[in-house]
């Protein structure tokens, strides 16, 4: 049977160390274990939890070169941004999760009113929703699953975790962080491609995380949408950057060089395409071409990880050239392995792959808008809906003009980066999906609520019960009466003559 894992190093195409998969009909077995291991782990006190998955992170930052090493041999980019990119971004996820779990988690009294409610009380549980399958891709292998991993794992959940076939190594070390930290079987690695990740959405689990293609998005809600199981989805993006007239030329070329490069452009919050008004645009390209002529190959920028990658990334190009675009810079494979140049297209339309699709590689399409109204409705003209930039020296100006962003996150005179910031949410519009990682609300799909309302009353029966007197009726219009704003003064009065009433004959 021919391995679904990635062999060959991008970055040299040397071998990489062989891999064994999963069988997928062994995937069943490694849920039940899973159920198994979880009552007894979200049982135990949050703060002990915590306990111990704080020390994955002294492992985590500990063992950082060599996992910023593992990264770049097994995915390609730069071993500095394995290291700033995956290992420290992730510790602080470890610092923000550990620190407020508890009270995150903390069981929350409901208000109820006493007069319709005597001798209640009623309380929310956040509680462990069970058996996660977390599904990861390729492109940021230790950082993704940890955003998702950490918080379950807090929660009380169990997880069955899948890394890319692309990245099966990575996925590897992630899961050998938590080893002996936590009981055995509460995080568990299923490694493989299509197969295995199938059976993983079809098993009995409680919740599928997944980040990947919109194409496999779909299969992954379908199978879900099956078995009525929820599922969380971030799927692709399209990022648009907005550069105003009055932006500080220099910190847009850089940082828009830099959020659209990183990691080769392999990113969902990767800039793809820049709109740029036209009293700046001549200045603002010449000054991105300089900035972006100036990478180092390896250094700066890495190749991409897989062939597939590089041929989407050919096709848009030679697509956008076909349609009348201009490569300002880059634009050639050549035959070095899976690299790609930096490359510069200037575009004249969005009616083309390079501006609808996503690209996943390292190349910047710029187009010059007349307003920011205009570069506006062009950003929000797309599919996706992940994250968005406005660049203006008057923050406040482009503050406002956030609102009017189509995109879960905005961020002004800066773009990708949030996704490192635990407190800050990630989500989107669109073809996007619906999924949300970092802060609080990722709770609301990693745990479920629990109503509990006890009472305490000692009265034979409640007011609403049988039997279904004409005195309940009188009750329940009175009562629909004085609770109505628009009930006048001396209906209200009558209303509550109706009650006093009513109530000694419904309960004798």
């Amino acid at each position: 049977m021919l391995s679904p894992f990635a062999d060959v190093s991008p970055k040299d195409l040397s071998p990489l160390d062989a891999v064994s998969a999963t069988d997928a009909d062994a995937i069943g077995d490694l849920v039940d274990r899973a159920r198994g291991a979880q009552r007894a782990w979200s049982e135990l006190p949050a703060y002990e939890r915590a306990a111990r998955i704080a020390k994955v992170k002294d492992r985590l930052l500990d063992r950082a070169a060599a996992l910023a090493a593992l990264v770049s041999r097994e995915v390609g980019k730069p071993e500095a941004e394995a290291l700033l990119g995956e290992v420290l971004a992730s510790a602080d996820g470890f610092d923000f999760w550990c620190g407020s779990i508890e009270e995150l988690c903390e069981p929350q009294e409901i208000a109820l009113d006493k007069l319709t409610y005597p001798a209640k009380r009623g309380t929310i549980y956040r509680e462990a929703r069970g058996t996660l399958a977390v599904i990861m891709p390729w492109n940021f292998p230790v950082a993704l699953p940890l955003r998702t991993l950490v918080p379950a794992l807090l929660a009380g959940n169990a997880v069955v975790f899948k890394p890319s076939e692309i990245s099966p190594r990575s996925g590897q070390a992630v899961v050998d962080l938590f080893a002996g930290l936590i009981p055995d079987g509460v995080l568990t690695i299923a490694q493989g491609g299509g197969d295995v990740g199938a059976a993983l959405c079809s098993a009995n689990v409680d919740l599928v995380v997944f980040t990947g293609s919109v194409a496999t998005g779909r299969k992954v809600a379908t199978a879900c949408a099956e078995r009525l199981v929820p599922c969380s989805l971030e799927l692709g993006g399209k990022d648009a950057a907005i550069v105003l007239s009055d932006a500080n030329l220099e910190r847009a070329a850089q940082g828009i060089a830099w959020a659209a490069l990183t990691n080769a452009g392999q990113n969902c919050a990767a800039i793809e395409r820049v709109y740029v008004e036209r009293g700046i645009s001549d200045a603002f390209i010449a000054r991105l071409t300089e900035v972006v002529r100036a990478l180092e190959p390896d250094r700066d920028l890495g190749p991409l990880t897989t062939h597939a990658q590089q041929q989407t990334v050919m096709r848009h190009v030679a697509d956008a050239q076909a349609s009348g675009a201009e490569v300002i810079l880059g634009g050639n494979a050549g035959e070095d392995g899976y690299r790609y140049p930096a490359t510069i297209v200037k575009v004249t339309s969005d009616d083309i792959d390079l501006m609808r699709e996503e690209t996943f590689g390292p190349v910047i399409a710029v187009r010059v808008v007349e307003s920011a109204s205009e570069a506006i409705a062009l950003a929000n003209a797309s599919k996706y809906g992940l994250t968005a930039s406005i660049w203006t020296k008057r923050a406040s100006h482009g503050e406002s003009l956030a609102h009017e962003l189509r995109a879960g996150v905005v961020t002004i005179n800066n773009h990708a980066f949030t996704g490192a910031i635990p407190a800050a949410p990630w989500s989107g519009h669109g073809q996007t999906g619906a999924g949300i990682t970092n802060s609080h609300l990722a709770l609301e799909a990693l745990t479920r609520p629990r109503f509990v309302l006890v009472d305490r009353s000692s009265s034979k029966r409640e007011l609403w019960w049988y039997p279904y007197t004409p005195a309940l009726m009188k009750i329940g219009l009175a009562m629909a009466a004085l609770r109505s704003g628009s009930t006048g003064l001396l209906r209200k009065i009558g209303a509550v003559l109706s009650l006093l009433g009513a109530f000694p004959r419904r309960f004798r």
